[in-house]
């Protein structure tokens, strides 16, 4: 068999690859056959329900004469719409992420006094643990933000005496040290990133007290530590619009399975920023950033909407991008018609980014969104539903703002947090049962056979 590869670590995984590949293969079409929901998702792409909550509904279709039809998207926060959260913040003129942050984790919107109380909590909790920074950010540094993020809050476990005491009180107390404390680790740890892999300067801010979050965020990742009001409700206003999806999303599930488990809040919590971390999540709207250069570099005429098709036919068969076969920031597990986010994230976004001399940039990705349908029917056969999702105009937004790439996905996992906190909670209140759905075993029985018999 040739497994003498003399001493070669490459070759010898090569080989162990190839052994996993004979004897292991399964056919999609089984799926269909054993009536095996793929994705937890039924065959109208519906989630399969897995459980009850109170935090959040994500609506983009109707059941009509047990029909599902496809409706404007809607996202509520403890039933309260999106858009309506969204006009009410900007009229007012105020940033509106902790008073979102109070609502996922209490049920209800907070007084003015309860609003002012909760700021100073998350005002108290900033700060890492005495030591942090230094021992388990600086020492130990990470190309990648997200994995930094995710080892952090693992390590922030050895700061905590009650670690593994799951009453309300100590959950709650976890929950605000970790949702205070995201934004400093990510800045922390992309000015280390900078230092030690891009071998650039690293400068570290202290943020201020009578700071929002967007507020800090803007200071502590700019050298020079200024930004615009405009600049920072238009960071607010993200971290609204990313703050939860509901309990089926991908991360918040798996926050889920590993909180009905009974493990600590940082085990659950870290679980949630590994899952955000992928492409098919929260990395998306990177790849959505990646995918608008590919563009901008490969067309000629990026105002010609039939050059733009040409190219976006070409995404869909591997011939351009990352051969992925995917136009990325288009489609939605439970969008059809609209997303909601997208829609105002593009509404608000429009006057900075042709300020800060985005507009072609904008205009490019609003013919992405026009014209991505029309070519996935034209290639694939398929009259099908598909809207923009967030991720089209994020990766943008944050470009605008003078945010760096590596930080894009993290402030996605700083919107997620106290939605993430507050499915925990949930889940250890009310869940009852550990997660563990069954899998079909395909295996033939076989006969154990004598190793000098093989």
């Amino acid at each position: 068999m040739g497994y003498n590869v003399s001493g070669s670590k490459q070759k010898a995984i090569n080989i162990l690859c190839d052994e996993f590949r004979k004897y292991n293969f399964i056919d999609p079409e089984d799926c269909e056959k054993l009536g095996v929901k793929r994705g937890l998702r039924n065959a109208d792409n519906t989630g399969v329900l897995a459980g009850l909550t109170l935090i959040c509904d994500v609506v983009g279709y109707e059941m009509v004469d047990g029909v599902k039809t496809a409706t404007p998207g809607k996202l509520l926060y403890r039933g309260i719409d999106l858009d309506e959260f969204v006009a009410g913040v900007i009229e007012s003129g105020r940033y509106g992420f902790e008073e979102l942050s109070w609502l996922l984790l209490f049920g209800k919107l907070p007084t003015q006094q309860q609003l002012d109380f909760f700021n100073d909590v998350l005002a108290d909790f900033r700060a890492l643990p005495p030591g942090f920074a230094e021992d388990m950010i600086m020492k130990a540094p990470s190309p990648d933000v997200m994995n930094k993020l995710a080892r952090s809050i693992l390590a922030m476990y050895s700061y905590d005496d009650e670690a593994e005491d799951l009453s309300m009180g100590n959950v709650m107390r976890q929950c605000i040290e970790i949702i205070a404390g995201t934004p400093t680790i990510i800045t922390n740890a992309y000015q280390v990133k900078r230092r030690n892999y891009d071998h650039k300067s690293m400068y570290f801010h202290l943020p201020k007290r009578e700071h929002s979050t967007a507020q800090t965020i803007l200071r502590t990742v700019r050298p020079d530590k200024r930004f615009t009001e405009e600049e920072a409700h238009l960071l607010d206003l993200c971290l609204i619009l990313h703050a939860e999806h509901g309990g089926g999303n991908n991360s918040a599930f798996a926050c889920r399975v590993l909180s009905s488990s009974l493990t600590d809040t940082y085990s659950a919590l870290a679980s949630a920023v590994g899952s955000l971390k992928g492409p098919r999540h929260g990395g998306a709207n990177l790849k959505v950033t990646q995918m608008l250069e590919g563009m901008k570099e490969a067309i000629s005429h990026p105002a010609s909407e039939q050059d733009v098709k040409d190219y976006l036919r070409r995404l869909l068969r591997r011939e351009a991008g990352d051969r992925s076969g995917l136009i990325y920031g288009i489609g939605h597990a439970v969008y059809t018609v609209s997303d909601p986010r997208a829609q105002i994230l593009k509404r608000y976004a429009e006057h900075l980014a042709v300020e800060k001399g985005f507009g072609e940039d904008l205009h490019l990705l609003q013919m992405v969104e026009k014209l991505a349908p029309q070519v996935f029917a034209e290639e694939k056969g398929v009259d099908k539903n598909l809207c923009a999702n967030v991720d089209l105009y994020s990766g943008l937004v944050y470009r605008t703002l003078g945010i760096p790439e590596e930080l894009f996905t993290p402030l996605f996992a700083v919107a997620r947090m106290p939605g993430w906190c507050a499915h925990r909670m949930e889940e250890l209140m009310f869940g009852g049962r550990i997660i563990r759905p069954a899998y079909k075993n395909l295996t033939a029985k076989q006969s154990y056979v004598p190793i000098n018999q093989r």
